[in-house]
């Protein structure tokens, strides 16, 4: 195992400039022409927005427009937002809202006519500012996701347009994925082409501003190279001690669960620009270069989503992973309004000699009865829960692939490093049986044994896995000092995964679609292009890479090793149809 190599602030260097700290930054903005006239600053969710009040206030300003006033009363709000939150204390429904409904129809006609009429200098500020009027100079203060996430656990944020922050994180997050991010996502995509200035506001009271040609010099930059996300670690009631050692995390944390590798919804992009850091989420790329990053027939298969999701889940002296379930594709469309469903694999990056998976049903188990002892036992009036006599119980090694079809049951044990290749869908996981322990909140996670009796496929059984699910390697190309695999994904997935196995330099070839890759085995590896058209970049040990679509040919060689070193990627991309 490499150790403390593993980049945890990947950046992209871009020219312009960025201006840190309030200070430089007002002063930028009241150098600028636009300041004097119409100034309007939308924002995301979860940034401290006493402070971006507190701060751009002092800009001068003879009218305040302030969009939380503008919005219909909570009340309101919570009865048109119920039925894409909903009352399930996990899931919801994709939103069909807009920021437009939120808005008070009388009170924003009030406020565009008082705009009107002003001949002075006015100040819009807050989420959705940009639907209120055109701005003569438009500010966007921005919020990655994660660290959203952050602030709603420690209570310090509200979601849109509703008093919530005193709510449990989880009740917080489901709105925020099913309705609040949808709708400020779709308004975002609206300002791209408006806004003059982005407003990085990730470390409270250190903000950085960087201007629109600033930002989308850094988006092209990444829509034409080689590129890694930011990654972020969670601890789980099942983590495991892995991570803590490979990556240089915190060795005083209780464990490492997740690291979240590759999601671009959720994860961020990192900008050096004359070495200051300016921190944007990585949907904005994914927005802004739709069609250079996930190619054309990728684009119009899902929309501007990406599709391909990479994430570690450590179990290295740690516990189980939930038994667990994945909707179908038909269930998912009709009860979460969403295209997709999280097809998915494990990828054992590592493991112990005493690793397993449970994948699928054992031969001849009855589904109905193990759904009535998993009754049971989840409400006290049974045993626990005997895995072992209804799912099938395999050996996992180092570089084993297990592949998990919708509707497989299934879950890794303990005392693997897994890497989950899966479809982007976040938490549509039914949970079966959670081992008797509670979550790390003290209080038991919730189990969907309902919603998993309607999609749990009992024709995935032990004979299907060994003939469909496990180690499916097919040796593609060969050459001399490398070979390429197909390891999967199942046919009934969208995802295609290939292992590369070298000693010298591989050609890979995008194919129209976004390639997505980890180093599974090695210290380090170079990214180059064919033709010199992208600066090279050094990926390590277990990191993960993009390659837009739009790079169309690059190659990968080891890296910083003697001769006849050996390197192992995996690569994910969409199938073509």
């Amino acid at each position: 195992m490499s150790k403390r190599n593993y980049d945890k602030k990947p950046c992209i260097r871009v020219s312009g400039q960025a201006f840190e700290g309030w200070d430089a930054i007002l002063n930028r903005i009241r150098k600028d022409p636009g300041s004097g006239k119409i100034v309007v600053v939308d924002c995301y969710t979860g940034i401290c927005y006493e402070e971006l009040l507190t701060q751009l206030k002092t800009l001068p300003h003879s009218l305040l427009v302030l969009t939380p006033h503008l919005f219909r009363d909570e009340d309101a709000i919570l009865a048109m937002t119920k039925p894409f939150v909903t009352d399930d204390p996990l899931f919801g429904y994709m939103t069909k809202l807009r920021i437009a409904d939120y808005f008070d129809t009388e009170k924003l006609q009030v406020a565009r006519e008082q705009i009107t009429r002003h001949e002075g200098t006015v100040l819009v500020l807050g989420c959705g500012a940009g639907a209120v009027v055109e701005g003569d100079l438009v500010i966007y203060a921005d919020m990655p996701r994660w660290e959203l996430q952050q602030r709603m656990r420690k209570k310090t944020v509200q979601g849109l347009g509703v008093s919530d922050g005193d709510k449990p994180f989880a009740t917080q997050y489901k709105r925020g994925l099913f309705n609040d991010w949808k709708v400020l996502d779709q308004h975002k995509q609206t300002l791209y082409d408006k806004v003059h200035y982005w407003l990085d506001t990730t470390n409270a009271g250190a903000p950085v501003l960087i201007d629109r040609n600033t930002f989308l010099s850094g988006m092209a930059k990444a829509a034409g190279s080689p590129f890694r996300v930011v990654p972020f670690f969670d601890p789980a009631p099942w983590g495991g001690q892995w991570m803590k050692e490979a990556f240089g995390l915190d060795p005083d944390a209780v464990n490492y669960g997740w690291c979240f590798d590759c999601v671009p919804e959720e994860n961020s992009l990192l900008f050096c620009i004359n070495e200051t850091l300016f921190e944007t989420p990585a949907i904005n790329l994914v927005f802004i270069q739709s069609k250079a990053l996930l190619g054309e027939r990728v684009l119009a298969r899902f929309g501007k989503e990406f599709p391909i999701r990479f994430d570690f889940l450590d179990t290295m002296d740690g516990g189980n992973l939930s038994l667990q379930v994945h909707p179908t594709r038909a269930f998912a469309q009709e009860h979460f309004g969403i295209a997709y469903t999280q097809d998915e694999s494990y990828y054992l990056l590592d493991a112990k000699e005493d690793a397993f998976v449970y994948l699928g049903m054992k031969t001849g188990a009855d589904p109905g009865q193990m759904l009535q002892e998993l009754d049971a036992a989840q409400s006290g009036s049974g045993r626990p829960f005997d895995a072992d006599r209804y799912v099938n119980k395999i050996p996992a090694k180092k570089h084993d692939h297990f592949l998990i079809p919708a509707g497989t049951v299934h879950c890794s044990g303990k005392d693997a490093m897994v890497l989950e290749i899966s479809a982007t869908p976040f938490l549509y996981t039914f949970k079966l049986w959670d081992w008797d322990r509670l979550g790390l909140d003290g209080l038991p996670r919730p189990i969907n044994i309902s919603r998993g009796r309607e999609v749990i496929n009992a024709e995935a059984d032990a004979g299907f896995a060994a003939r469909e699910l496990i180690n499916r390697f097919e040796v593609v190309q060969a050459g001399k000092g490398w070979v390429q695999e197909r390891t999967g994904l199942h046919e009934s997935q969208f995802i295609e995964t290939f292992r590369h196995t070298f000693q010298t330099a591989v050609v890979h070839y995008t194919n129209g679609s976004v390639n997505v890759l980890n180093l599974v085995e090695g210290d380090a590896v170079i990214v180059e292009g064919l033709q010199h058209e992208f600066e090279p970049l050094v990926v390590h040990y277990a990191e993960t890479f993009i390659i837009p679509a739009a790079v169309t040919a690059y190659s990968v060689r080891p890296y910083g090793a003697g001769p006849g070193a050996t390197c192992v990627t995996m690569k994910a991309c969409i199938k073509e149809a």
